[in-house]
């Protein structure tokens, strides 16, 4: 089994977006030295408590002071940018770092329906022609992309090409990857779907690429683990503190504008309500000691509890979705504690 990581770059009470970024350079090299496979970083706009509006920089950053680990984006949201621009920097990365850079694709607004007007004027049309964007970006990645009869030519071309992975919670984006021949996360950690189902539905419908030839799947789920039980749930009633403020608290805000890998569902349609995707999506939950496959699959959002416990349910989740490799979240606000829940859970699974 393999574990990676995804990191949004929380700013914790008391902290700062800068001092959320260097926690985020010192966590890779933590799980470098863990044994963890990849680093993803998140985007998000306009959000106080989420730091990182551009991973490629800080995908740069942490990409110089780490050796081996694979680097990425969690997601780079498509439908704010032009896909040749996207391609340059990921091929910029790539030369930096070969072999170790992945591409990571959302649809996500990443933050409020102002800042999406702000980043890309008419979000809601950019998604509606996603799919075109999606088979320009993958054609520049394979330099195969031909504009008005004419080669374009992302460059600088690296010795080794990112690897592309599309993000989601649900059918439609898993459609995406299976057309374009992408790998798939499937986003656990925000999703009341069943994930094996999801992921099976990409796995029938995957047409072999020139950036991927077989399907290959990941798994994006929360955990928190401890030495107890008790002081799991303990962190686990402080991240929910964290990610549900009171109504009427400075904070309020952020619940409205959560966290989210998919786009509206609907592209023609007013933005919708963005509260009922935070409940959906973002209240933490424990899947408890007796979870079964199916349930682990389907609403297991959130692992609480101590190192065996959590790998034997992560056995459990592997063997329901097919996949080996789990995306690892975990917001636990105070870094040692996050910091000892990835180090718990790398000890207990990777040995």
């Amino acid at each position: 089994m393999k574990l990676s990581v995804l990191d949004l770059a929380p700013v914790f009470d008391g902290a700062d977006a800068a001092g959320a970024l260097a926690q985020a350079s010192s966590l890779a090299q933590a799980a470098e030295r863990a044994g963890y496979h990849r680093y993803w970083v998140a985007e998000h706009h306009d959000m106080p408590r989420l730091a990182c509006t551009s991973p490629e920089v800080l995908l740069s950053h942490i990409g110089a002071r780490t050796k081996t680990i694979r680097i990425g984006s969690g997601a780079t949201l498509l439908p704010h940018y032009k896909p040749i621009k996207v391609a340059e920097s990921f091929h910029m990365l790539s030369s930096l770092y070969p072999g170790r850079v992945d591409l990571g694709i959302g649809r996500a607004p990443g933050g409020s329906a102002h800042v999406m007007m702000a980043l890309s004027g008419n979000f809601l049309e950019n998604v509606r022609v996603l799919p075109q964007s999606i088979r320009d970006l993958t054609a520049l990645l394979a330099n195969e992309y031909v504009h008005e009869g004419e080669p374009v030519t992302a460059r600088p071309l690296p010795p080794v090409a990112p690897e592309v992975w599309m993000l989601g919670t649900n059918r439609k984006s898993a459609a995406y990857a299976a057309e374009f021949g992408t790998g798939y996360v499937f986003g656990q950690f925000m999703s009341n779907l069943d994930g094996s189902q999801v992921l099976a539905s990409y796995r029938e419908n995957f047409r072999p690429s020139r950036l991927c030839r077989e399907p290959r799947a990941i798994v994006a789920i929360g955990v928190i683990c401890a030495d107890s039980e008790e002081e799991a749930q303990r962190w686990a009633a402080e991240a929910r503190r964290w990610f549900q403020p009171e109504p009427d608290s400075p904070d309020a805000a952020f619940s409205a504008n959560a966290p989210s890998m998919e786009a509206p569902a609907n592209a023609t349609a007013t933005f919708p309500d963005s509260r009922h995707r935070q409940e959906q999506a973002s209240a933490p939950v424990s899947a408890g000691p007796a979870s079964s496959p199916a349930a682990a699959s389907g609403s297991g959002r959130l692992l609480v509890g101590r190192p065996d416990d959590i790998r034997s349910r992560l056995e459990e989740l592997s063997s329901a979705c097919g996949t080996d490799e789990f995306l690892i979240v975990t917001l636990v606000p105070d870094y040692a504690c996050r910091l000892r829940s990835y180090e718990l859970l790398a000890k207990a699974v990777l040995g």
